[in-house]
């Protein structure tokens, strides 16, 4: 409930908001899956021995250099599941977000309940730790998503989930 109030605040605010103007004039709220507690997951970490620097494509020209990090695995409804996280390589450089992860993914809502491009979900995983708490409540759209005007990181293949992940915000209502 946290997390929809600050991103719903965000986006109605016309400094912080990705939406047009246009679309920030109009905004109520983002639409949302029902929170539900099973996609709350706790998820074992395994750690890349490899430094693995890579560009991430982006709906733009623009490559970001991220870091494969690890992988996350869990279970839901029975199912093991894993992603890769991620490590953005100059936000890795500031001491303040050397703990910060990003968890791209694409499930079977994609381009129905959910936006096609996939969600995105950001971690906070300190000093190699085995295990994070995943929660998929809290999936988020990129905001190219909502505006033309960003670049933003392509969900890799590698992230995709064969399972609906009804959690989140929702695609937008012109997707």
């Amino acid at each position: 409930k946290k997390f929809r109030k600050e991103i719903n605040a965000q986006y109605g605010d016309k400094d912080k908001s990705p939406l047009k103007d246009k679309d920030r004039e109009d905004f109520k709220k983002l639409d949302f899956f029902d929170i539900d507690t099973k996609y709350v997951v706790q998820a074992k970490l395994e750690w890349f021995e490899e430094d693995s620097v890579f560009e991430m494509k982006t709906t733009t020209a623009r490559l970001a250099e991220y870091r494969r990090s690890g992988k996350a695995t869990f279970e839901i409804e029975g199912k093991e599941l894993e992603l890769v996280f991620y490590q953005n390589v100059k936000g890795a450089a500031n001491h303040l977000y050397k703990d910060h992860y990003f968890l791209p993914f694409k499930d079977n809502t994609n381009g129905g309940e959910s936006y096609g491009g996939g969600r995105y979900i950001d971690l906070i995983i300190e000093d190699l730790k085995t295990e994070v708490q995943v929660n998929f409540n809290v999936a988020y759209n990129p905001y190219c998503a909502y505006n033309d005007k960003y670049s933003c990181p392509i969900v890799p293949s590698e992230n995709y989930i064969d399972i609906e992940i009804n959690a989140g915000v929702k695609a937008p209502a012109d997707h």
